[in-house]
């Protein structure tokens, strides 16, 4: 009929002013009344009732991308594809994704927490050498380098009572080992004990194992350095799908209604998932297994050969 509204074209713009109506009120107009209250209870400065401008919109935007995690914005672009591409399935997707960001991010997160620990065990050597070779006695030096590098980390308290108090200072650094990245703390204990019973230089032996982490670590950021470029492959061949949406969308084929609304678009996009997933999976296995990551049990080991060497 003449007088029919299609409600089905109306869907996607009421969503987009819908999310967009979001992003303003995000952006300021849920809080402007307190903002105001605020600035007239502390007798300064300018209430405004116009709209923001361009700098505090960016500094807002960044606020709110600061906040979210990055995992959260595959539900995100989820949302928004199955918003343009009228199908619940692009957010299906982009939920199941979300977990999966999440484990992503917190391995990198534990991977930056351990190259932060094996830097400040680093640091701990370097200071508690310079420490010894300036007079102080190794119960006096342990103390004040320990809290100048922080290489102790949790078992700071647990180190320092032994060092105290004429505990096993060796046992108490071994079990501070045990700590992701702190592994060269064994080497310490090994050195500790050596110069204990043996009346060996500690100094000595701390600027070797000092020189023995700083190459290992250096060879790690080498090895690293060296797979940035496959990593960067795997990514860059994992984008070529979305490159190919981007290209159909702008020739008007409408990629995305044969994709989701078509049984041949729906089973190229479960079989070319399925790949890309086999692939993702695939390089990031080569690169893992390339990375010392996965050597941290022979690292533990080469680190205390060092420190009985010494």
């Amino acid at each position: 009929m003449p007088g029919t509204v299609n409600a089905a074209g109306w869907t996607p713009w009421v969503a987009a002013l819908a999310c967009l109506g979001a992003a303003a009120w995000l952006l300021g107009g849920g809080h402007f009344g307190a903002r105001r209250a605020r600035l007239l209870l502390a007798g300064g400065g300018t209430v405004t009732t116009g709209p923001p401008s361009w700098r505090r919109l960016t500094d807002e935007a960044r606020c709110l991308c600061r906040r979210w995690r990055p995992e959260w914005w595959s539900a995100v672009v989820g949302l928004g594809l199955a918003v343009l591409g009228a199908s619940v399935l692009p957010a299906v997707v982009g939920a199941a994704g979300v977990p999966l960001l999440r484990r992503e991010r917190r391995a990198a997160e534990a991977r930056g927490a351990r190259e932060r620990r094996g830097d400040a065990v680093i640091a701990l050597c370097a200071s508690l050498a310079g420490e010894v070779r300036a007079g102080r006695q190794p119960g006096e030096a342990l103390p004040y380098a320990a809290q100048c590098s922080d290489g102790l980390g949790d078992a700071q308290a647990a180190v320092l009572a032994a060092v105290r108090f004429g505990g096993d200072v060796p046992g108490a650094l071994a079990a501070a080992a045990r700590q992701p990245g702190a592994e060269g703390l064994l080497g310490l204990a090994a050195c500790w004990g050596v110069a204990v019973d043996r009346g060996a230089g500690l100094a000595t032996g701390l600027d070797r194992l000092e020189a023995a982490l700083r190459a290992e670590r250096d060879q790690r950021v080498d090895l690293r350095a060296q797979l940035a470029g496959a990593r960067a492959t795997a990514l860059m061949l994992a984008g070529l799908p979305v490159l190919g949406l981007l290209l159909g969308t702008a020739l008007g084929a409408d990629p995305l209604h044969v994709l989701l609304h078509t049984p041949a678009g729906l089973g190229s996009a479960l079989v070319g998932g399925l790949l890309e997933g086999a692939g993702l999976w695939w390089a990031r296995s080569i690169v893992r297994g390339a990375e010392p990551g996965g050597m941290n049990g022979r690292s533990g080991r080469g680190r205390v050969s060092t420190g009985e060497a010494v």
